[in-house]
């Protein structure tokens, strides 16, 4: 009880020594009671504003990272990933706000107003704080977030620190952001924006591609390559974009290729009508418009205008013609993928498709313009056996090794023509496989007819063997394919090899037929 009473004399005491001493007085008291109170504690403390001055109307870049980073610490995903490596783990929060929007499936973590999260970044313990007053005689409220680090560590862990921040708040972004589906509306060259857009939800990944295993992994690691390349073509003086090439008869899987490309990056992906386009310019005004980190798709491009045709045989004249008349012409196509108006964004993906590449015109599949150059083609052993895991969910068959056979002596079929039979019975898998196999031999034996030299050149090296990948232009594809189909003659007739085939798949027929009665 004397305590108490001793504690409200000392209460008494300050309040009238607060009235009595002049303000200054007292500002330097408080200071001075800072300063020791700084120089005592442990700990360096840093305010992150949610605007930069006292305007509210720059916002700080560095507040929306902070957040981005505090809600990627409580996505499994990216929660996963950051406690795997050696520098981070996963935060600790007793209280934590959740949200979603209504376009997006994903639940957003925030830290609730005046609490805590502790984050632990090289084997020290951090502490963020989020603050939220509002202001006097208004409904605005001011937020920020207060970050507590080790005094003694400050200068050598804050720089580390905040990198490690950015960056991971960045890659957070990219993965979970809602990806869009553009396309051209026809108004490009207006003020209005010339895309109109739909959420990007394509089902299509590298895992239910029908592909030969060695094609998708060439495809997915020059993938990660360009999109970690960003110091890479910034040394080597190139604009960071790169150009594909996807040809292959109808139903070979381009645009599926396409959507698993768009999903493995977390890309956007614009698909550009070229026949909505006016003229030159209003090319270059959609090329303005779209975003960094995005897939620009021109699909069918042999059939979308007269831009096939070899430059040789048009004249001077009736390009200026076209151009007057307001058409895209050729010339402005190729400024559009590798003029001095395609380095106006980065971390671009330029995807042609045809199921001509002999129709496009060379200069716009060179090197530098399509880099990769992608043929697509009927199903090869592991692409038909991606393709059944996906529909049948079986791994194995008594009838793959007859597929199998059946691919090797020229009996393809496109990954569309397979998916269609699988998907009608789906729910017979014996069934299924006899149908696939009866179409396959069906195909075989309606393959005679004589080819030219380039046909079998492209049957014999073009495919790996349906599908295969180039990286550069291939200008020398077909400079000398007669030693290739001199080579394939002395192997035998294309009649010899299918007697030949007949009489092994009769063979495999009858002794699965005797082990499983198909």
């Amino acid at each position: 009880m004397e305590i108490l009473s001793q504690l409200w004399s000392f209460l008494g005491l300050l309040t009238v020594l607060q009235n009595i001493l002049p303000s200054q007085f007292l500002s330097l008291l408080h200071s001075l009671y800072e300063s020791l109170q700084d120089f005592f504690t442990p700990f360096s403390y840093f305010d992150v504003p949610e605007f930069n001055g006292y305007c509210s109307v720059d916002h700080n870049e560095l507040y929306r990272h902070v957040t981005l980073y505090l809600n990627s610490l409580h996505n499994p995903t990216t929660a996963a990933s950051s406690s795997s490596s050696s520098s981070s783990s996963p935060a600790a929060c007793r209280r934590l706000s959740l949200s979603r929007s209504k376009s997006s499936n994903r639940i957003s973590f925030t830290v609730a107003p005046n609490n805590s999260i502790h984050d632990t970044f090289n084997g020290q313990r951090f502490s963020w704080t989020h603050h939220v007053e509002t202001v006097q005689d208004s409904l605005d409220e001011k937020r920020s977030f207060s970050l507590k680090i080790p005094k003694r560590h400050r200068l050598t862990l804050l720089p580390l620190y905040l990198d490690h921040v950015t960056s991971m708040a960045a890659e957070f972004e990219r993965t979970s952001r809602e990806r869009r589906l553009f396309t051209n509306s026809g108004n490009g060259s207006s003020y209005d924006s010339g895309w109109v857009s739909v959420p990007f939800r394509h089902p299509s990944t590298f895992e239910t591609l029908a592909l030969e295993t060695e094609l998708k992994k060439q495809i997915m690691d020059d993938l990660k390559a360009f999109a970690a390349g960003r110091e890479f073509y910034s040394r080597v003086g190139r604009a960071w974009k790169r150009g594909y090439l996807l040809y292959g008869p109808p139903g070979s899987g381009k645009s599926s290729l396409i959507a698993a490309m768009a999903n493995f990056l977390c890309y956007d992906v614009y698909d550009l009508e070229l026949t909505k386009v006016s003229d030159n310019s209003e090319l270059r005004s959609l090329l303005i418009q779209t975003t960094n980190r995005s897939v620009i798709v021109i699909e069918d491009i042999d059939c979308s205008v007269d831009l096939t045709a070899d430059r040789c045989l048009k004249t001077t004249a009736r390009e200026d013609h076209e151009e007057e008349m307001g058409r895209v012409t050729l010339s402005g196509l190729l400024n559009f993928t590798d003029g001095l108006w395609s380095c106006c964004g980065e971390e671009r993906i330029v995807v042609f498709t045809t199921n001509f590449r002999e129709k496009i015109d060379p200069a716009l599949v060179r090197c530098g313009r399509m880099d990769v150059h992608v043929s697509l083609g009927t199903c090869g052993p592991a692409a038909f056996r991606s393709l059944v895991r996906n529909y049948l969910k079986i791994e194995s068959h008594a009838l793959f090794d007859v597929v199998d056979s059946c691919i090797r002596s020229g009996g393809g079929l496109t990954p569309a023509q397979i998916g269609e039979i699988l998907l009608r019975n789906r729910r017979d898998v014996d069934v299924a496989m006899r149908e696939v196999v009866a179409a396959l031999q069906a195909r075989v034996l309606a393959g005679g007819g004589t080819r030219s030299a380039v046909a079998e050149y492209e049957e014999m090296v073009l495919r790996s063997p349906e599908s295969v990948l180039v990286v550069g232009s291939p200008e020398n594809w077909y400079s000398s394919p007669g030693k290739y189909v001199g080579k394939k003659r002395k192997e035998g007739s294309a009649m010899d090899k299918k007697v030949n085939f007949l009489v092994r798949l009769r063979s495999l027929t009858k002794s699965d037929s005797g082990r499983t009665g198909v």
